[in-house]
């Protein structure tokens, strides 16, 4: 799994001034006459422990493999901060258009259809995106996807921030699942 991960450029800034004033804060310490560490060499140890953890990701994402016209993407997104984050939109070199779709029942039929506001990710928690629920949906896809395929994405969040990923081609058949226009979805075919 390849997941890239872009970061605003406050809390970059953000970063960078609290490892330079946490490195400057050992420099004041050294006693007289010894040599200050270099600064590179002591940044990784003091660079806060949120630069580990971006403040938006996803974990397992995955393309269902298709030959042409519909297919989705799953995974799991994890909010890292103490605010709800929420994807308005995605892209992807696959795909002309993609919608961000839900699965829900209307009158004893599940029915897919675009998710209204987005996927909100709570603070400190995840939103999963699966076959039968949430996912991002790709309409009249460029090529086929094979299994093991790389499919670049980027997912754009309220505010203007984005996460960049790749997802994996992968065979599944499920419920049966079938993303072509026209088809119905029943209790017993749930759909991702």
């Amino acid at each position: 799994m390849i997941v890239r991960r872009v970061l605003s450029a406050g809390l970059l800034a953000a970063l960078a001034t609290a490892a330079v004033s946490a490195c400057g804060a050992q420099s004041s310490e050294q006693p007289a006459g010894k040599a200050a560490a270099p600064a590179a060499a002591s940044a990784p140890a003091t660079a806060p422990a949120a630069a580990d953890a971006p403040p938006v990701a996803i974990t397992d994402p995955w393309v269902k493999t298709t030959k042409k016209g519909m297919s989705a993407a799953f995974g799991t997104l994890v909010n890292n901060t103490d605010s709800d984050i929420t994807v308005v939109a995605g892209t992807s070199p696959l795909s002309p258009k993609i919608e961000l779709h839900e699965v829900v029942d209307s009158k004893g039929k599940m029915i897919m259809r675009p998710k209204e506001g987005g996927f909100v990710i709570p603070a400190r928690g995840t939103h999963q995106l699966q076959p039968g629920g949430d996912h991002i949906m790709l309409m009249g896809v460029t090529e086929e996807v094979k299994p093991g395929a790389q499919i670049p994405f980027t997912l754009t969040l309220k505010g203007g921030e984005t996460l960049e990923f790749t997802a994996v081609g992968k065979d599944f058949a499920g419920g049966k699942e079938d993303y072509q226009p026209g088809k119905d979805m029943d209790m017993d075919k749930s759909h991702g």
